[in-house]
């Protein structure tokens, strides 16, 4: 098994990057389980954050990392809350205040003005100053319903549509959800560049 230091302390993405990679031979361990604190996210872009996460980790534990930022984009919003998703009514992870301020901003608005997508970028380092970090991205197309659905998955995932099923992210068996999802699309692409 690979060790990685996964650059977060979010419980939700920890249990599904364990669940995609673990079958191929990643151990991860949280960055929360060897004392390493969040960094300030100061970059301007999923990327810069992602690397900024990834070498600060690294840094830290000695070993290579992982790190993934992402957040949900909603084109009525001008891409809000973007980098700012996990911190969008204010408090940190606050997933019911963060779901209940989006749809506030989205009240009155019909289907069609409700499109949104989720983004994660991916970035893997092999040191802390690593010149060639691997990168990757996935995007997941949807809607934002006008209510919360479904008891899985976190964050934005109970008012999020996903267009092909019909069901929200939150309803989604953890399987289904990992081949479709923004994360589980930005792994595949990562490990096939590990694999390249």
């Amino acid at each position: 098994m690979q060790q990685l230091v996964l650059a977060s302390g979010n419980a939700g993405k920890l249990r599904e990057f364990r669940e995609i990679l673990a079958p191929q031979g990643f151990e991860l361990i949280a960055q929360g389980e060897l004392g390493i604190p969040d960094p300030d996210e100061t970059g301007l872009s999923f990327i810069e954050n992602a690397l900024l996460k990834a070498r600060h980790a690294s840094q830290l534990s000695g070993l290579p990392a992982l790190a993934d930022d992402s957040g949900l984009c909603v084109d009525a919003l001008g891409g809000a809350p973007g980098l700012y998703s996990a911190r969008y009514a204010g408090a940190h992870g606050n997933h019911s205040a963060n779901i209940a301020k989006l749809l506030c901003e989205l009240d009155g608005r019909v289907d069609d003005a409700r499109t949104a997508f989720f983004i994660s970028v991916i970035a893997l380092i092999r040191h802390p100053l690593d010149p060639a970090p691997l990168i990757a991205e996935g995007r997941w197309q949807g809607r934002i319903l006008d209510a919360p659905r479904g008891s899985g998955g976190f964050g934005y995932d109970p008012v999020f549509l996903d267009p092909a099923s019909g069901c929200s992210a939150a309803e989604l068996e953890p399987a289904h959800k990992h081949r479709i999802s923004h994360r589980g699309r930005a792994l595949a692409a990562l490990l096939s560049e590990l694999q390249a």
